[in-house]
């Protein structure tokens, strides 16, 4: 670490390893029994995050004689879906650049399906009063160099085409927003992205699957599937789900589908939270309409604003460990938060001296085109989603009513899409899969050096139709 100033690493003097979202509060549900003994269910849901409760919620809302029931590896929320930034994007495409490159022709459809998506997750959480700090502030894509604001602006161009209202910011009207000496523009969307608590939003879907009949299960890890003639036996350690039909929303996590597995690889993604700014802080920064910014270069921080007004700061490391392993000691990296608050002070130098409270990582489920992808098996009785590369607050909602869709053999125009139908290439295996994203990542970090220019290997992903570029 000796290529960072010092004078940074005081910032993290009073940082704790520990998630910002679950930090002491009341909201927080009791904890659910382990499944004892067997059991009969319509529908198993093996995972309780994000995917998994809407699963479930939406299920029982389209049947309440539906019997549901999850059963979870740990606690609920206890992955992505709990220690997330809290950005709720309206985008199913990872972004619509993204989108645009792989689904061209159907473009409208996902624009407008994200739209109805978005909506339909604010209705939810007002209808079932959850206490999530929605907050429909908008979001800026910020441009940190001059290259980056062609891409920005060819974006904007393509978005209003497709009935969005987005603007391009100049130089001063971004920092008259948001005061980062840094800062040459950005594009603005003023109604494609809510911040949340990811936490209890969590809680609040997990309340409303409780209050709609479904059983929860913790502490309840899904070791093998097993197909009869009458549906598929989930085994646990202490007793089987005897189920008609299996929603896998494991996410990063070991899939029980083993041909799944070539598809996702775990990267892992970095956060700190400062302490509350005051006042004057507040007026040196402006930042006054809250909302969400991320960067516009391939690699990017991501950060916003907590009730409180503290703020979340993440993003630009994606790592990967060799083999994939998903384990609780790669959740905190002490070089990785060391760069984080480098970083933040050359966007923030006006608040030099304030202290980082919280530092914490999570494994994110990277696919090689960035969105989520779906798959059946065991004669369409198991249907799984995963892939969604870090924006899954508000996808995963699509995901699951998609996932829902394939298992009641429903014919729609979600169904119909080629996101729905085909699935991204796969990675190799070891240590081939290794070399490959190292040698990925370090292209990517080379071209933001060198004002956006892809080298040949960048190049040679985009004519696969991979097309790395986060």
């Amino acid at each position: 670490m000796s290529d960072i100033d010092s004078s940074y690493l005081n910032q993290l003097s009073h940082m704790q390893p520990d998630l910002y979202w679950l930090d002491a509060d009341p909201l927080e549900p009791k904890a659910h029994p382990t499944l004892i003994g067997d059991t009969t269910t319509d529908l198993c849901i093996v995972g309780a995050g994000y995917t998994g409760l809407w699963t479930a919620l939406l299920a029982k809302e389209a049947n309440p004689e539906r019997n549901v029931i999850i059963i979870e590896q740990r606690e609920t929320g206890a992955g992505a879906s709990g220690r997330n930034g809290g950005f709720c994007s309206y985008s199913l495409t990872h972004g619509f650049m993204n989108g645009y490159t792989r689904f061209k022709d159907e473009m409208a459809t996902i624009e407008r399906l994200g739209r109805e998506n978005l909506e339909a997750i604010a209705e939810t959480i007002k209808r079932y009063g959850i206490n999530c700090g929605f907050e429909l502030t908008g979001e800026i894509s910020v441009a940190n160099e001059e290259w980056q604001m062609a891409g920005l602006i060819e974006e904007a161009d393509l978005r209003n085409s497709f009935g969005d209202n987005v603007e391009i910011l100049s130089k001063e009207e971004m920092q008259s927003r948001v005061n980062s000496p840094i800062s040459v523009g950005g594009l603005w969307d003023p109604d494609g992205t809510a911040l949340i608590d990811p936490a209890r939003l969590v809680w609040g879907l997990e309340k409303a699957c409780l209050k709609n009949g479904v059983q929860i299960f913790e502490n309840t890890s899904a070791t093998k599937l097993e197909r009869t003639s009458k549906g598929i036996i989930v085994h646990t350690p202490y007793g089987n789900v005897h189920a008609q039909r299996v929603a896998l929303a494991t996410n990063v996590y070991r899939s029980l589908v083993r041909r799944a597995k070539k598809y996702v690889v775990p990267v892992y993604d970095f956060q700190l939270v400062t302490e509350p700014l005051t006042p004057e802080q507040m007026d040196s920064i402006g930042w006054k309409n809250r909302e969400g910014l991320s960067e516009a270069g391939n690699q990017f921080h991501y950060y916003r604003l907590t009730k409180e007004n503290e703020i979340l700061w993440g993003g630009y490391d994606a790592i990967y460990n060799f083999r994939g392993k998903v384990r609780s000691e790669y959740e905190t990296s002490a070089e990785t938060y060391a760069h984080l608050a480098e970083a933040f002070l050359e966007t923030f130098p006006q608040l030099k001296g304030i202290k980082f409270t919280h530092g914490w990582g999570g494994a994110i489920d990277t696919c090689t085109r960035f969105t989520q992808f779906w798959g059946r098996a065991h004669r369409g009785r198991v249907a799984y989603v995963m892939g969604y590369t870090g924006l899954g607050v508000g996808s995963s909602r699509f995901g699951a009513q998609v996932m829902l869709d394939l298992l009641d053999g429903v014919d729609n125009e979600r169904t119909q899409l080629s996101m729905v139908r085909k699935k991204p290439i796969p990675f190799p295996p070891e240590p081939f899969k290794f070399i490959i994203i190292r040698l990925t990542q370090w292209s990517i970090n080379k071209s933001d050096e060198n004002d956006g220019k892809r080298n040949l290997w960048l190049k040679f992903l985009d004519r696969l139709g991979l097309g790395f570029d986060s």
